[in-house]
């Protein structure tokens, strides 16, 4: 069963951090590479971060490294993304998914939860 369900997001002045949380299906993702994308209004889905499965490897958009940081704990079915020194441009919805590609439905859709919302203010 396809699980994802993201948390953690919230509203932030500029510089302040926000630590998000990914609860994914054990069974499905637990040995998958995990990412993180967000999607701002108006704009297409971006990616953010991915880490592999056993997070010995880690990647990150040229606008987020050093910044944040993404973590999983493969036990606990948790994927993390910490987000220190936010700015106004990280407004987005962030969203967790398998990496590089979405994990699929049984139909053969990209499945995406619902996203937790990160609001940067000036």
């Amino acid at each position: 069963q396809v699980q994802l369900v993201e948390s953690g997001g919230g509203l932030v002045q500029a510089g302040g951090s926000l630590r998000l949380s990914c609860a994914a299906s054990g069974r499905t993702f637990s040995t998958h590479d995990m990412g993180w994308f967000r999607q701002a209004p108006g704009k297409e889905r971006e990616f953010v971060a991915a880490s592999t499965w056993s997070g010995d490897s880690t990647f990150y958009d040229g606008s987020v490294k050093g910044r944040f940081t993404i973590s999983r704990d493969n036990a606990k079915n948790m994927v993390y993304l910490q987000m220190n020194g936010l700015k106004p441009e990280d407004t987005a919805v962030y969203y967790c998914n398998t990496y590089p590609q979405p994990i699929r439905t049984t139909y053969g859709y990209d499945y995406w939860g619902q996203g937790t919302q990160v609001t940067v203010s000036s």
